[in-house]
């Protein structure tokens, strides 16, 4: 299966009808898992999705920047901000990953399964370059995995990503020079979870977090 991941396939996926179910995910596990021991600062989430990262930094300290580029998904989100308390604290911002650059850098940049219309390792170079000095990059995303298809339950319409969408551990790390990063977690994770219609879905991430050296 070929996806464009542009602007009218997020629409479509985020106007579609599982659109209320990926709403109402709870924020992922890595990130809680990763961030905890940070001292609240400023982070941007890229591919906010309906917001449940996002609303979670927000509600533990932290100032966000929550980008995405579908607007009914950032409706939601800031809905989910609102009935949390917590909407002072986030700026919701309508983005194409692929083209826009933030006005500033930011202590944490975090992304989760986010796709653009633009190759995935390329991507996750960018928003790489928006960590301030002694910031933390964290990306959570779709394993390369030969035996089981990716991303399995994320949100892509019924359809699973293409393996240009999926990457490895070793493939993320492999683009974070050892003199400007250190790798903090490289880990290769599967889990299950209960996805649509309430079938058990296996999940393979890949999750990689690192300090910007300052």
């Amino acid at each position: 299966m070929t996806h464009s991941f542009d602007r009218d396939y997020w629409d479509q996926i985020w106007d579609g009808d599982r659109a209320g179910a990926m709403a109402a995910s709870e924020p992922n596990p890595h990130l809680m898992r990763e961030v905890g021991d940070l001292t609240p600062a400023t982070a941007l989430d890229a591919g906010c999705g309906a917001g449940a990262e996002a609303v979670w930094l927000a509600t533990g300290g932290w100032q966000v920047t929550a980008a995405d580029i579908a607007p009914a998904a950032l409706a939601r989100a800031a809905e989910r901000a609102a009935a949390s308390g917590v909407a002072a604290r986030v700026r919701w911002v309508r983005a194409d990953l692929s083209t826009w650059q933030p006005d500033a850098r930011y202590d944490l940049v975090t992304t989760h399964y986010a796709h653009p219309a633009m190759p995935q390792l390329d991507f996750y170079d960018r928003i790489a370059s928006w960590v301030a000095p002694a910031g933390t990059l964290l990306i959570v995303g779709h394993l390369h995995h030969q035996d089981h298809p990716a991303g399995a339950g994320h949100g892509h319409g019924g359809t699973e990503p293409p393996a240009s969408a999926s990457v490895t551990a070793a493939d993320i790390t492999a683009r974070l020079d050892p003199l400007v990063w250190e790798v903090v977690t490289a880990r290769e994770s599967h889990r299950a979870v209960t996805g649509h219609g309430g079938r058990d879905v296996s999940i393979h991430d890949v999750v990689v977090r690192a300090r910007r050296r300052s």
